[in-house]
């Protein structure tokens, strides 16, 4: 079975880094896109950043300058370096991949669980 798991969220203070991952596993056959989501309490979930199969990444306006998407191909993981974190970024950070099984020829949009980052104010 296919598993999608982020993993190193954290309290940090405002000004603080903090770098987040995403790994994929099971019988994968190829991912395309992988991103992230973050929502906070209340509020919608709005995506983070995204990264295609050859590189390219699109940041929210929000997070431009300041967050880095990036990706091990061979490992199946992608990351999020967040730096100079503001109390505005506390949110649960979910990851996605789409991504083809073995057994499969269709993508379909796989989901973590979601991983709490928090800056305090």
């Amino acid at each position: 079975q296919v598993q999608v798991v982020e993993s190193g969220g954290d309290l940090v203070q405002p000004g603080g880094s903090l770098r987040l991952s995403c790994a994929a596993s099971g019988s994968i056959r190829s991912i395309n896109a992988m991103g992230w989501y973050r929502q906070a309490p209340g509020k919608q979930r709005d995506l983070v950043a995204r990264i295609t199969s050859g590189g390219t990444t699109d940041y929210a306006d929000s997070v431009k300058g300041r967050f880095a998407m990036s990706r091990d191909n061979a490992k199946n993981m992608a990351f999020l370096q967040m730096n100079s974190l503001k109390s505005e970024d506390t949110a649960v950070y979910y990851c996605y991949a789409d991504l083809t099984m073995s057994s499969s020829a269709y993508s379909y949009r796989y989901w973590g669980q979601g991983t709490q980052v928090t800056v305090p104010s």
